[in-house]
Formats: C-alpha cells, structure tokens, sequence
C-alpha cells in the first residue's frame, strides 16, 4: 500500500522505513516534489503489478539539500520532480546516479533523458497563456508580445523565480541573449495587473474575477481544475479561460517536464529501476495522460481527450539542457529587474 507523508517541519527520514529493523526487500522509497495525489494513480498501479511496496516522503522545498545532508545514510532510492531545472540541480549536486537501461531508452526519447542517464523525463507541459474566454477569445500570441504595452495592467502571474518561470525566462534568454530578456522582463513586469503571487490555478481565479485578462499557466492545471469535484469553484475558473499557445506560428510553445532520477546511494537498486521501467511503460503514460493531463513523452502516446481539447500544441524544440544552463542567468535577472515588486 502506498504510503504518502507530507513534509511539515523536520521530518526524520527514518520515518518512511522505520527505525527498529532494516527496510523490508520489498519497498522502494520515493522523494517527491510532485504532488501526491497526482502520483498516487500511478504507484498503486505499480504496486498492483509487482507486489513491491512504495514509501513515498512529499516535500516542498529542500529535496536535493535533504539527499545531500543524508549522505550514504539517506532512505531514498527514486526521486520524482518537476521541471528541468531541478533535474540538473540534482545531477550537478552529486545525488543521482547513472541508469542503464535499455527498457527506458526504448521508451523515452533521447531529447527527454540525460545523456549521462542521471535522469529520465516523464510527462511534458506547455507553459501557455490563459485568456479570459469574454475579454480576449481565441488570438495568436507570442511570449515576445507580453511586453508590449497595448497590455499594461492586464497580466497575471506567479512569482518571478518559481522553477516554471524561470524554465521559461530561460529559454528567452537562450533564444534572444540576456540584454533582450532583460528588457523583456522590464516589459513585462510594467504590464502586471498585480505583485506576481499564488500559483497557476490562482492566475486563473484571478482572470474570472476580472482582476487581469491573460496568465501565464502549465497547461495540465486546467485539465485539473476542469475535473475538481472536491473543489468545484475551481471547474468555473477552467470555464473563463481559453489556452493560448505562444509562438504557435513560428518557434513554438516552451516545454518543461516532469522526471526520475536514481539516488545515488538507493538502499534498493533493483527495487528503484523496476519503478523507473515502470514511470517510463506505456501504462504510466497513459496514466499520466488521462488522469494528469499531462503530454506524455513516448512517441505515438496521445494526450487525453480533455488536452486535447486545448487544441494542438507546436513544442519549441529548444533543448532542455540549454535551457537549464541558463536558469541561473534567468534568476538573477528577475532579481535586477526587481520583477517580484510588481509594476
């Protein structure tokens, strides 16, 4: 049975396998920064399929730090997490290991997994814009346009240095060098309806509102807002928005991901790469795909209806290592524009 912890405080490792007697063979524990409940779907799965049970600690902040401070004592055999960035935090900090397998490769496409195998892309998500359905409709936009000010006071966002944005500021300055990000960035924070607060489903409650009229936003949000029963507020927010995918004629619309890595002092090695195959199988990305709403990275796999009913996404094939190797650029750029104060 699946064992899912929030992090809250300090949280002794030890926790999740116990501390009278070693772990049982038959588990694999998992760091994640991805929410519980949209993992959940898929470690039941895996544990209806191998009998091995997945201990599972859900952490905010401080995933890499935490691994690193364990040292060779740490529990942890799987990582989970989101965007790019975070994927190469944790190979650069030494606390992932190279995976050799021919299953994954065969399932995951070269441009999604590290060349070293220290980690494996899972799901992709389009950073696109969310529109109000009454004021804007149905337009072609481009990131680039975001600082023109024919919309001043009309854009909402989440914090300037959250892992999503700065994936994207990322890629700006990969495509147009640092001096041209810079001014779009004092572009776009001049257009600001607001201080950057919340998170993407939030931008979305704010355009119904009538507090903005566009949001930058992932676009599984909206499939996860579309089917809320335990919050239903959050189905009218989904309905005042359409998906804007930038760049659509030209460049295409940024892309980040979701991954895997193997710990590199994983108690459970064979227990960790069973999971891994299993992350990366056409049974998961086809979960992920209809219970995530996510893009799945397989070749052929298909979104799932609701995605699809966003309308076709054109990815910007953009590399994610070069994105990664500009995100501390991209931060310290959201610093010197002073974005976070708003307009």
């Amino acid at each position: 049975m699946t064992r899912l912890k929030a992090l809250a405080g300090s949280f002794l490792a030890a926790a999740i396998i116990g501390t009278a007697a070693p772990a049982l063979a038959e588990d694999v524990n998992i760091y994640s920064y991805r929410q519980p409940e949209l993992i959940a779907p898929l470690l039941e799965a895996f544990e209806a399929e191998t009998g091995i049970n997945t201990n599972v600690l859900f952490l905010d902040t401080g995933l890499v730090e935490r691994v690193k401070a364990e040292g060779a004592n740490s529990p942890v055999d799987v990582i989970l997490t989101v965007d790019i960035g975070r994927l190469t935090e944790a190979k650069e900090a030494e606390v992932t290991q190279p995976v050799e397998s021919e299953i994954i490769n065969a399932d995951i496409p070269e441009q999604f997994r590290d060349p070293d195998g220290n980690w494996f892309a899972l799901t992709k998500r389009g950073r696109v814009v969310y529109a109000s359905k009454d004021r804007i409709g149905q337009v072609p936009i481009t990131y680039e346009e975001l600082s023109d000010p024919k919309w001043k006071g009309a854009i909402c966002i989440r914090d300037g240095q959250h892992p999503y944005n700065i994936a994207l500021i990322a890629s700006m300055i990969a495509h147009h060098g640092a001096a041209y990000t810079e001014e779009w960035l004092e572009g776009l924070k001049a257009n600001l309806a607001r201080r950057p607060n919340g998170n993407d489903r939030s931008q979305a409650k704010a355009i119904m509102s009538g507090e903005c009229d566009i949001a930058l936003g992932n676009t599984y949000y909206v499939g996860l807002m579309m089917t809320n029963d335990k919050e239903p507020e959050q189905k009218e927010w989904a309905a005042a928005i359409d998906i804007l995918f930038p760049n659509a004629e030209d460049r295409g619309t940024h892309v980040n991901v979701s991954g895997m890595a193997m710990a590199k002092h994983a108690p459970h090695p064979e227990n960790a790469l069973k999971l891994m195959e299993f992350l990366a199988s056409p049974e998961a990305q086809e979960i992920y795909a209809e219970q995530v709403f996510e893009y799945p990275v397989m070749p052929g796999a298909e979104a799932s209806e609701i995605v699809q009913s966003f309308g076709e996404i054109h990815p910007d094939d953009l590399s994610l290592t070069e994105i990664a190797d500009h995100r501390r650029e991209a931060s310290e750029l959201v610093d010197k524009t002073g974005f976070n104060d708003g307009p």
